[in-house]
């Protein structure tokens, strides 16, 4: 047998993320964390775990990509970063896992906190605005999307075995299974029957957007939803495959490279998300965007148009030309049969074939718009677009936990996001955030 003693802070290195992550939720202002504990001062109940414990729980969890809460829950009693932040505290999985998704709002006043904090410190300035889509994997399979038909057959029977579980009355066991075991089954059902119920309040939606398609109707799928996770869509990921997901948004400071903005929908493309993300963006920080950077799949007439309205500059990439220019004939031998020759018309044509001049009915934003990106001044300001939002993406989805959701909801979703951002810019701007 080894007695050892052991002294926890000599065994962390001075260096270590974790003291700079306590160092930082000790200076946070974490009052929205403390007011869903009812147990304080004289009014009974249990002691609850300090949120502050909690918070640098999961943004260490955060910087070092672990989104599980049992994960955590295990490391606390494991590892020297995390034993060290919890003291003698135990800490358990179910806590960890509710605490991370059951605080949105306090999670959104501590993103602008920092924010206000690298304003003040002029780190983030957000004249000009950087955004880009992040797709994530759901929590949810292929195989869990039924269509209506299904999801009515499926509710109808969960609602009679729900039915059956309570005739067998709440007494005693059931041959091998016990009053415990009973419950757990009942427990089960409920929440199955509660994600079919949800199921179908999805399915509306899921028809609206499949009615705005363009394709034929003749061509469209009948709508189905996820009995998993029904606010989970299928898009196309950046491999070129059809999987549940949600779509990530993340606004850059592309001078700082900071995150000031962060979103989510389960909407599968781009378009019409420009305008809200620049709203929050300017509400977090006080400031005004003047430009704003995106790439084609934001692009639409109307958001360019309101934009400039807004007094906003906008840089994204114009469509490439429906048809190419029609090409010269080549010079033949023979003057006789040139002339002969059938003069070669485009079937189609595109009367402005030149990405950069304006076309019928473009409005003078839009006009300035084409030529401003076909000129090597828009593209070069085009380029900080790649060297910010896609690094950060890359960023986020390889170190940040943004690879694979563990959680189900638009709401919960949310809080995941929020807590990579948090993660990133606390790792990033350490220095600053600690003055």
């Amino acid at each position: 047998m080894l007695l050892e003693a052991t002294c926890l802070d000599e065994r962390l290195a001075e260096d270590h993320p974790a003291r700079t992550i306590w160092a930082a939720a000790q200076r946070l202002d974490l009052t929205r964390f403390y007011e869903a504990i009812k147990a304080r001062g004289e009014t009974p109940g249990r002691p609850a775990i300090d949120p502050r414990l909690l918070v640098a729980l999961w943004l260490l969890a955060a910087t070092e990509g672990i989104g599980r809460g049992r994960e955590v829950a295990r490391l606390c009693q494991r590892d020297d970063a995390y034993r060290w932040l919890c003291g003698s505290v135990n800490v358990n999985y179910h806590t960890l896992n509710d605490f991370r998704v059951e605080h949105g709002a306090a999670l959104d006043d501590l993103m602008s906190q920092i924010l206000a904090t690298l304003v003040f410190h002029g780190v983030v300035t957000v004249q000009r605005l950087s955004q880009d889509g992040l797709r994530v994997r759901a929590s949810a399979g292929s195989a869990s999307f039924r269509r209506e038909k299904s999801l009515r057959e499926q509710t109808e029977k969960m609602r009679r075995h729900i039915e059956a579980l309570k005739q067998q009355g709440e007494g005693e066991g059931e041959g091998d299974v016990s009053v415990r075991q009973r419950s757990a089954r009942a427990r089960a059902a409920r929440d199955r029957l509660a994600r079919l119920e949800r199921a179908l309040e999805e399915l509306p939606k899921v028809k609206q957007a499949k009615a705005k398609q363009k394709n034929k109707p003749s061509k469209q799928r009948e709508p189905r939803v996820s009995t998993t996770d029904p606010e989970a869509r299928v898009m196309k990921m950046p491999d070129g495959g059809f999987r549940p997901a949600y779509n990530f948004q993340f606004a850059v400071d592309p001078a700082c490279r900071a995150i000031v903005g962060v979103d989510v929908t389960n909407q599968g493309n781009d378009a019409g998300l420009s305008e809200p993300m620049r709203a929050q963006v300017q509400q977090r920080t006080g400031q005004s965007v003047r430009e704003h950077l995106m790439d084609g799949s934001y692009v639409t007439l109307k958001a360019i148009d309101e934009a400039a309205g807004q007094g906003v500059t906008i840089y994204a990439p114009l469509p490439k030309p429906r048809r190419k220019p029609p090409e010269a004939p080549e010079a033949s031998e023979s003057p006789e049969s040139a002339e002969s020759a059938p003069p070669s018309v485009d079937p189609d044509p595109d009367p402005h074939p030149h990405p950069g001049e304006p076309k019928p009915g473009d409005s003078e934003a839009v006009a300035e718009w084409r030529a401003r990106m076909a000129g090597e001044e828009g593209q070069r300001i085009y380029v900080q677009r790649a060297s910010t939002s896609e690094t950060v993406n890359a960023d986020l989805r390889t170190w940040r936990g943004m690879e694979r959701l563990t959680v189900r909801g638009l709401d919960k979703v949310r809080c995941v996001g929020l807590w990579s951002a948090l993660a990133s810019n606390l790792m990033h701007f350490s220095a600053v955030l600690l003055l």
